[in-house]
């Protein structure tokens, strides 16, 4: 059943949307791009694997300092943009009261590696050149230091702090798909008990990374050869690596009724699990446990998930929509690729998007799986499976 709500448990409202991909940048690009049922990705670069790139953007109109700049890496220099769109669509931008006490709640991922060390370290392996002590010795003499620096997960955080003046508390939550489920549900908590008026939560993912396509190859989680909608590879399994940022400005009914800030949707709800991946059907099981959790009302209604396309997780998903055929489905990850910490939120992002338009985005799937809905969602169910651990839901609704 559902889990009941503390009582005087404050409504939360988001205010704020911020999205970055290979779309574009900003509302109204994505709007757009996902009515013309437009995908940008490509085969070639890094052949044979398929990614998503990010669009032209020009960091200065968010990142205005060059020096700021040089010192982010790819996926920091996506998340600080996206976070500054948040701020300007939530109109908190550059208001330094507000600013000074708003939360962070984060998900972020490992930063770039040294791609020639690495492949020289697996090149001298291959050629039977690695000496007790080799890999060790690599690593002390040909990392730089500062390259270690540089991949600390909080970074995102702290770039965020720096360009935009975002000081309240800050969490940086690291576990792939199933941290930006926590970031939000821990978010959603606190300001629902009072500890938080209004904070930024999201996530950045820098897509273009053949140190990541090596990393997923092992477990035979990347796309090849041909590109595909997630609901078509149960014969081509895996997912497409796709570049964005996703962010959102979350604040408390009262705290943006004081500030006459308008809502995009309001955050009702937010469920996690981690299920025990050894039997089939634990994925399905898990799913339908946080649905009743949820409390959806009624038996349709219209569902964003961040489905991968890697097998067997995405067939053991599809089997649970199968119990719910009255919702309409919208899978982001055959229009934006898959953008591992990024995809939770970027789902809630589009689902609060959706509701403020007042229309669900058309279908993108030629196997029929996904169908039309013309009716106004007030409603929007968002789920997430990790492509290896992890499973979420999250309720965005209409503001009454």
């Amino acid at each position: 059943m559902t889990e009941p709500k503390s009582p005087g448990a404050k409504e939360v409202w988001i205010t704020g949307i911020g999205i970055v991909s290979s779309l574009g940048e900003g509302l109204d690009a994505h709007w757009d791009a996902l009515n013309a049922r437009r995908i940008n990705f490509d085969d070639k670069r890094f052949a044979p694997y398929i990614v998503h790139p990010l669009a032209p953007v020009v960091f200065d109109a968010q990142i205005p300092k060059k020096g700021d700049q040089r010192q982010m890496e790819a996926w920091q220099r996506i998340g600080t943009y996206a976070a500054g769109l948040a701020l300007d669509s939530a109109g908190v931008k550059g208001n330094q009261e507000i600013l000074s006490r708003m939360d962070m709640v984060i998900a972020a991922g490992g930063g770039e590696r040294d791609i020639a060390v690495d492949m020289a370290i697996l090149n001298a392996d291959a050629q039977g050149n690695s000496s007790p002590g080799f890999l060790n010795e690599r690593l002390m003499n040909d990392l730089r230091p500062t390259l270690f620096l540089a991949q600390l997960s909080n970074l995102l955080a702290g770039n965020i702090a720096i360009v935009h003046g975002v000081c309240g508390t800050s969490r940086t939550f690291m576990g792939e798909e199933a941290a930006s489920i926590d970031a939000a549900r821990i978010a959603l908590a606190r300001i629902e008990a009072g500890q938080s008026d209004i904070a930024l939560i999201g996530g950045a993912h820098n897509g273009e990374r053949p140190d990541l396509m090596i990393l997923y190859e092992f477990g035979d989680f990347n796309l090849t050869e041909k590109f595909s909608g997630v609901w078509a590879r149960e014969n081509n399994s895996g997912f497409a690596m796709g570049s964005a940022g996703a962010f959102l400005v979350m604040e408390s009914r009262e705290h943006a009724e004081a500030r006459g800030a308008k809502p995009y949707a309001k955050l009702t709800r937010v469920v996690a699990d981690l299920a025990q991946r050894k039997q089939p059907g634990a994925v399905t099981k898990s799913l339908e446990a946080l649905w009743t959790k949820l409390g959806v009302p009624g038996d349709s209604g219209n569902l964003i998930t961040g489905a991968t396309g890697v097998e067997p997780v995405t067939a053991e998903e599809k089997a649970f929509l199968r119990q719910h055929p009255g919702f309409a489905v919208r899978a982001t990850g055959t229009t934006f690729g898959h953008t591992l910490e990024t995809q939770f939120p970027l789902g809630l992002a589009l689902a609060a998007l959706s509701i403020s338009r007042g229309a669900l985005f058309p279908p993108n799937d030629p196997t029929g799986f996904e169908v039309e809905k013309s009716e106004p969602p007030t409603q929007i169910v968002v789920v997430g499976a990790g492509h290896w651990q992890g499973e979420g839901m999250a309720l965005v609704e209409a503001v009454k």
